[in-house]
């Protein structure tokens, strides 16, 4: 099971476009999970719930957190993480951290989109969390790439005894 180095994970998660889907505890201790918008820098995964999200509740009441970023063509790669999200700016701080919510919205949409939903939902309380890599429990996964040996993908506990390919 090939997983990507470091600079193959940061060079993921950069990349336009991927989204990432935000899982937390409701307050019966269910999952909820989410796909959003994010931004990695500085080693650190960042995003921003608005102030009336179930899910910007849930991390107020409970910071634990999983995180899937994946995409969908080869060579199918994911980035896991479960850790604690920090709130680094509450709700009525957007003007401090406008730069970073118009960084996030242009890997989506594009500068002009960007400027245009940042200009539309400027209304909207949000905060900012980041989830730090460092001091999470961090899991990559790809699929095999030219010249690597294709079998044996899954990891060795998913096989039954006396499996053969």
């Amino acid at each position: 099971m090939p997983k990507l180095s470091d600079a193959e994970r940061d060079e993921f998660l950069v990349t336009p476009g991927v989204l990432m889907r935000v899982s937390v505890v409701l307050a019966d201790g269910s999952p909820w999970v989410t796909p959003i918008w994010f931004l990695y820098e500085h080693g650190a995964l960042y995003f921003t719930p608005r102030e009336k999200s179930l899910w910007f509740g849930c991390l107020r009441r409970d910071p634990r957190i999983s995180l899937c970023i994946d995409e969908q063509p080869l060579p199918y790669r994911k980035v896991l993480v479960q850790g604690r999200a920090e709130l680094v700016f509450d709700v009525g701080e957007d003007d401090q951290w406008r730069d970073m919510y118009h960084r996030i919205a242009t890997r989506y949409v594009g500068d002009e989109g960007a400027q245009a939903y940042v200009r539309n939902t400027i209304d909207q309380p949000r905060g900012l969390y980041k989830v730090p890599l460092t001091g999470s429990r961090v899991t990559t996964w790809r699929m095999p790439v030219q010249g690597e040996d294709g079998m044996g993908i899954w990891h060795d506990r998913y096989y039954v005894p006396g499996t053969q390919f």
